[in-house]
């Protein structure tokens, strides 16, 4: 049966709440909105009782699609399980209820526990400080930059226009620098996967600014040549700034701090487990190297080991400023610091390995039937195509469209743009060896379907609430409103 809207279930003078007569006085609407700004007639809201409310949108959340229902396998996204514990702790009245204005004094355990997030945050990254104050990955990667052009700028550096961004990186990569002032330069990728390191050598000169990495970056591969990297772009008068989107592969083995980089972010909500995804709330740890340490935004929480007390540093003249009001998603911020807790460095170490493990141990299943498209040991994700099966005319999108019949979320497609009919995969380290094989094995006989009966999955999805949809059409002709 096709679900109405909720629109098409109403019901002249239905109502779900009846509201008590009023007990303090009217406010004159005049007075808040300009006559010329108020609506002529009301607005046509659905009328429908409350049990149609409920059953509406209840249905509504059946039909969509959660990591807390499913197994979801999407690359460069780190769509993991979410603890709950995360989530009861996020809503104790202590944190819950604080107000941004309240006495330091009166918060002085939201403030030790931002303090010992940020401190454990960088012993994670090879950093010595950082902020929580960005709201999610690409604002931290604005904050990040920001603080190499700050940099710049305070030594009168002021030539260094120009940041290298690998053709594998993420979108937001070459967005973030430009939105920056700076111009991208972009270098290509080696057929391995790793970035060419000659080719970075004749990019780089005194007009570079900084190089932008993930280690491992967005194909699923770590680069061995990581430390030269760092060399050539240091010593041409660089930065280096660590997309951290890809750290649930090496959490307790390897520090971007190590390998050379200078600058961080961390999305707390992929990397440490805070839901992702959905429109819901992020948040950012962007961490610095001791020379940067000036040009965080302000403030920043300090410890004062004489007055044993957690403070807000608003002393900063060479500040980037603010980068988000207030103080950074706090509820997201109490969420990570209780996975921090919970697993310990021994934990995180462990998630990381299973997170790698689960990866290739995927890889291992689907290479018979599917292009790698780079074949060797992956780290958290790989990438596999229908290049095998070109000769069915089946493309990456039928193969996500047909899994949905199998109920699965599809994998991340056609991205990376560097890699034709890219399938991007990443199991994560909370998905058990069951769940695996089963999405394996839908894989599998997606393949056998192509060979034997291509138009079923061309055809697909069928057994959704809707079949395929003109995605085209939806992108450029939206229609947001209802009629009757």
């Amino acid at each position: 049966m096709q679900e109405k809207l909720i629109f098409e279930k109403s019901v002249p003078g239905r109502r779900a709440v009846v509201f008590p007569e009023l007990d303090v006085p009217a406010v004159d609407l005049d007075s808040l909105i300009p006559k010329e700004m108020q609506r002529k007639e009301p607005a046509k809201l659905p009328e429908v009782s409350e049990n149609e409310v409920v059953r509406h949108f209840t249905r509504l959340s059946q039909m969509n699609f959660g990591v807390d229902t499913g197994f979801y396998p999407l690359g460069s996204c780190t769509m993991k399980y979410n603890p709950k514990i995360n989530e009861e702790t996020s809503r104790l009245p202590g944190f819950s209820q604080l107000h941004p204005y309240q006495p330091e004094s009166t918060v002085q355990g939201a403030l030790q526990l931002m303090y010992e997030t940020v401190a454990d945050l960088s012993e994670i990254a090879g950093m010595n400080f950082g902020t929580l104050q960005a709201a999610a990955g690409a604002h931290g990667e604005l904050t990040g930059m920001m603080i190499i052009r700050a940099y710049h700028q305070s030594r009168g550096d002021v030539k260094r226009t120009k940041v290298i961004v690998p053709d594998s990186a993420h979108g937001t990569n070459p967005a973030t620098a430009a939105l920056c002032g700076f111009k991208i330069v972009e270098i290509k990728s080696m057929p391995n996967g790793e970035v060419d390191v000659e080719a970075l050598r004749k990019a780089v000169d005194d007009e570079t600014a900084g190089l932008m990495l993930t280690n491992p970056n967005t194909v699923g591969v770590f680069d061995p040549n990581i430390q030269e990297i760092a060399r050539i772009v240091h010593d041409a008068g660089g930065l280096l700034y660590y997309d951290g989107a890809n750290m649930n592969a090496i959490m307790g083995y390897a520090r971007p701090g190590d390998m050379g980089f200078d600058v961080i972010h961390f999305n707390l909500h992929k990397t440490f487990s805070t839901p992702h995804g959905g429109g819901g709330p992020g948040a950012c740890y962007v961490g610095v190297k001791d020379f940067l340490v000036p040009f965080l935004p302000k403030p920043v929480v300090q410890f004062d080991k004489d007055q044993n007390r957690y403070y807000f540093d608003y002393d900063r003249p060479q500040s980037i400023g603010r980068v988000k009001a207030f103080y950074g998603n706090f509820g997201v911020v109490v969420k990570t610091y209780t996975y921090l807790r919970a697993l310990g460095g021994a934990g995180l170490k462990q998630a990381s390995g299973n997170a790698v493990l689960n990866a290739n141990y995927l890889l291992s299943l689907l290479k018979p039937h599917y292009h790698v498209a780079f074949d060797r040991t992956c780290m958290h994700e790989f990438i596999i195509t229908p290049k095998n099966l070109k000769d069915t005319g089946i493309r990456t999108l039928d193969i996500a469209k047909r899994l949905l019949d199998y109920g699965y979320h599809p994998p991340t497609v056609y991205f990376p743009l560097i890699v034709d009919e890219a399938m991007m995969i990443e199991p994560t380290e909370t998905e058990t060896k069951e769940t695996l094989d089963s999405f394996a094995e839908a894989l599998i006989n997606i393949a056998k379907e192509a060979r034997e009966n291509p138009e079923l999955v061309t055809g697909a999805p069928r057994n959704t609430i809707v079949g395929r949809l003109d995605e085209v059409r939806a992108a450029r002709q939206p229609n947001l409103r209802y009629t009757e």
